[in-house]
């Protein structure tokens, strides 16, 4: 991801979203929920507009995106904010410049998926404003790749958040019934951990959320969330662990710019073997990649997962372009005795299927890894960083406090001292760097940057509200 500028946003922000695929339609999701948000959205195809004109209170055309008459039919001249996630490209790189070049839209983010564009530095470096006028270039393999790399880095976490430039860490992890934590409460726990600098902000338990209290006491299977300091998260995360788990032998399912990409990124610390379907592709992966051993087959082959000692594999990755396909691997590789197991899962129907009735250990959504970075920008406020989380209902953000006592609505107070919405836990701290231990009596200066784990999205627009200095 590049991103060159942040605008400044009214209450009332206009988003045009080019493409209603899997991306576009996650977008337009989540931020139609917010009154705040005027939406449109423009498709060639008819199906997926109807079913978002039928499910949401948006505004939806049809054409092609990167026509300068069918953007001004959009209203693209009094919009904030160009979202263009259409599967074609040059699409998405064209109507970016007609966006800004014609309609003087201030924000353009686009998705740029061939490597061929990202590696042009003249293209998509520090010259990209006075080429394309693109203000945040995603690109989903590196997104992907990240993301997995962030919990392979942590074996063990569900989930891994990075804030504060990587010092300050939220986790998830899950409750094993064999851990020193299971069937503990937060009251002890709290003690066992206090000389951590780490803050419990929630726990999904059985489908619902709810921010731990004193006699909260751990169950099995619950899934807890907490920030620490990236110094203390090995030590955390092992009192959740029933034993200690290290990715050092990797198996990724798919060969394609995500499975390739996370390759080279691991081949350096981790025994890693690609299973590539087609023959040309892995004979390109097997020159490209010095260390990796690539295999040509079938990921849902018993006989091969069988054959390559599947049962020794600490992380198997199904990472290929087929949402069944990764499923079915992933759950064969699991049975067969691969530690943990991660697929990668395009419909948000899967995917709430597969968290809820599988066997699979984490299974996520280039949408929802996507959604995080455009919301960053979109979001009111000074934001270094937002994490969708839980299909977009719930947001984990860094936001930096301004002002004084006179202008702003925090500064110069006390964090108890604070109204701050029901359910909003202030997660942690960071005052020059530093990550500090959270205590309710801290008074919050000028450039602190807090970490805030919001478990209801209807409470941003107040969060946004107390960073807001006053005029």
């Amino acid at each position: 991801m590049i991103a060159l500028s942040k605008i400044q946003v009214k209450d009332l922000m206009k988003i045009l979203i080019l493409g209603a695929g899997q991306v576009g339609s996650t977008v337009a999701h989540v931020l139609s929920k917010e009154a705040q948000n005027d939406i449109t959205i423009i498709d060639n195809q008819y199906a997926p507009l109807a079913a978002l004109k039928e499910r949401y209170d948006i505004r939806t055309i049809r054409g092609n995106a990167a026509s300068p008459l069918l953007l001004k039919e959009a209203g693209a001249e009094s919009m904030d904010v160009l979202i263009a996630v259409t599967s074609s490209d040059e699409v998405n790189i064209v109507a970016s410049q007609i966006a800004h070049t014609v309609f003087g839209i201030k924000l353009k983010v686009a998705r740029v998926r061939s490597q061929d564009y990202l590696r042009a530095g003249d293209l998509f470096g520090n010259k990209l404003d006075s080429t394309f006028h693109i203000d945040v270039v995603i690109s989903p393999e590196t997104l992907i790749t990240n993301y997995i790399k962030n919990i392979i880095e942590l074996p063990g976490a569900l989930d891994v958040l990075r804030f504060a430039k990587g010092e300050a860490l939220i986790v998830s992890m899950g409750v094993e019934k064999d851990s020193q934590l299971f069937g503990r409460r937060f009251s002890k726990i709290k003690r066992r951990t206090r000389h951590l600098n780490i803050n419990y902000v929630a726990i999904y338990r059985e489908g619902c959320e709810f921010i731990p209290e004193e006699d909260t006491v751990l169950e099995e299977d619950d899934e807890v969330y907490f920030l620490c300091a990236r110094s203390d998260a090995r030590e955390v995360i092992e009192l959740f662990q029933s034993k200690q788990r290290i990715a050092k032998r990797v198996t990724i399912a798919g060969g394609g710019n995500i499975g390739a990409a996370l390759a080279e990124a691991l081949e350096s610390f981790a025994h890693v073997k690609l299973i590539e379907a087609s023959a040309e592709r892995a004979n390109a992966l097997a020159s490209k990649l010095n260390r990796s051993l690539i295999l040509h087959g079938d990921c849902t082959d018993e006989a091969l997962l069988f054959e390559e000692n599947i049962e020794n594999t600490d992380l198997f990755c199904a990472l290929t372009n087929d949402d069944q396909t990764n499923i079915m691997a992933a759950m064969l590789a699991k049975r067969l005795g691969a530690k943990f197991t991660m697929s990668l899962i395009n419909r948000s129907s899967y995917l709430e299927m597969i968290e809820d009735e599988s066997n699979i250990d984490l299974a996520f959504s280039p949408q929802q890894v996507t959604l995080s970075t455009l919301l960053t920008y979109i979001r009111k406020g000074d934001i270094v960083q937002v994490y969708s989380l839980r299909s977009g209902e719930s947001e984990a953000m860094e936001i930096i406090a301004h002002g004084n006592a006179e202008t702003s609505k925090i500064v110069g107070k006390s964090l108890e001292g604070i109204r701050w919405p029901e359910d909003v836990v202030v997660a942690g701290l960071i005052r020059r760097g530093k990550v500090m231990k959270i205590e309710p009596s801290m008074f919050i200066e000028q450039n602190d940057h807090l970490i805030l784990f919001i478990t209801d999205k209807e409470s941003i627009p107040e969060v946004e509200d107390l960073f807001e200095l006053r005029k």
